[in-house]
């Protein structure tokens, strides 16, 4: 300090220095292409593993996920139930009574309407294709007319190829419906006996496997997988619902044949999400066309318009935005889950993807308790 000059220290930077680093660089590079390549194949192979255990046991498979589903939406009347200071076991058995009589009343009333329309519309087909293909014949003799290269025999030869097949397949149908038909009602059955069972012992089991995995995933997998699924299936039937109700004294307005079995068949494909609707409309519309194409307009218009309203009224108030799927994802996840499972693959699709990616948001931010469905209904809100 006597002298009264200043030391000054310079500090080099170690990654200028270090003849190392670049190796490293590269190094680490290689290394995250290795793991990006890799992961591509693995998943595929991984798929490819679910898709053929679901072959397998594709009977149980189908029989614990709509059990499981079917106890995810009562869980609902059960926790309303105790609110009123009802025991859980007294509100699982309550809920289960309301079950079955809802079962009984359908099975007497709307299931023996819908199978009848069920069975006339199998055995009109193969009229009706022979309908449309005489409709044809006059089109293309009305284009030949008036001279326009217009030639409809591929069509034509499909659709004999189509009515050979349909009364081949009419006789075995009918020797095979009472077989089917006891076999869906004792899957209906154990689906709703198996459902009763998860609603009181299957928040122990569900504690059993979620202590497998270490807390910071149990917490936040628990968390969104209950959200996505409770919302996903509840806003779903709460919307085909509505298509129900209101296409069917429509259809019946405009006297379209079969008007409860179509409206069902919409409704029904409302739960397939995005796409579901407007499957279910475009196959109602090809059949009533094969009888007569001024009420195929009609229903068409009529079903559209009823989606519209659903979309833009009611779907944004029910369930809002997907705040945490990007739509493209979403149909890779009902494409991968129909590879993988078929219907039933399509229909979990959605919510399984949904729980994936808010269980991955929740681990990354580094706080489990912070969940993302991908849909957020308003009783799911908190202020």
């Amino acid at each position: 300090m006597a002298s009264g000059k200043r030391v000054v220290r310079m500090s080099v930077c170690p990654k200028v220095l270090s003849p190392q680093f670049p190796q490293m660089r590269r190094s680490a590079s290689f290394k995250s292409l290795i793991i990006y390549g890799l992961s591509g194949p693995t998943i595929a192979l991984n798929i490819w593993i679910l898709s053929q255990i679901f072959r397998y046991f594709e009977h149980i498979f189908t029989i614990l996920t709509t059990a499981a589903i079917l106890a995810f939406l009562l869980n609902y009347l059960v926790k309303f139930f105790q609110r009123a200071r009802i025991s859980h076991t007294q509100s699982v058995i309550f809920v289960l009574f309301l079950t079955l009589t809802l079962l009984v009343i359908l099975g007497f009333t709307l299931v023996p309407v819908v199978l009848d329309q069920t069975v006339q519309l199998s055995g009109k087909i193969p009229g009706l294709l022979t309908t449309s293909q005489n409709n044809l014949l006059q089109w293309e003799q009305w284009a030949h007319r008036r001279h326009l290269p217009v030639d409809f025999r591929v069509i034509s030869n499909q659709i004999n190829a189509n009515i050979q097949t349909q009364v081949q397949g009419l006789a075995g149908q009918a020797v095979g419906f009472a077989g089917t038909l006891l076999s869906g009602l004792l899957n209906l059955v154990l689906v709703v006996v198996l459902a009763f069972y998860m609603l009181i012992y299957g928040e122990r089991v569900w504690q059993g496997l979620s202590h497998l995995l270490p807390s910071y995933i149990s917490v936040p997998f628990t968390s969104s997988l209950r959200l996505n699924f409770h919302n996903f299936f509840l806003s779903q039937l709460l919307l085909g619902l509505f298509m129900v109700v209101t296409l069917t004294p429509t259809f019946l307005l405009l006297k379209v044949p079969f008007a409860l079995l179509f409206a069902l068949l919409i409704g029904s494909a409302e739960l397939i999400p995005f796409i579901g609707a407007s499957l279910g409309i475009a196959v109602v519309t090809f059949l009533v066309l094969l009888q007569n194409w001024w009420l195929a307009i009609q229903v068409a218009l009529a079903a559209v318009l009823m989606q519209q309203v659903k979309d833009n009224l009611i779907a944004p108030k029910l369930m809002g935005d997907f705040i945490g799927l990007n739509p493209i994802w979403i149909f890779v996840s009902i494409l991968i889950g129909f590879e993988v499972a078929g219907l039933l693959g399509t229909l979990i699709s959605v919510p399984i993807a949904g729980t994936i990616k808010g269980t991955y948001d929740a681990i990354r931010h580094g706080n489990p308790t912070d969940i993302v469905s991908s849909r957020k209904l308003p009783l799911d809100s908190r202020p």
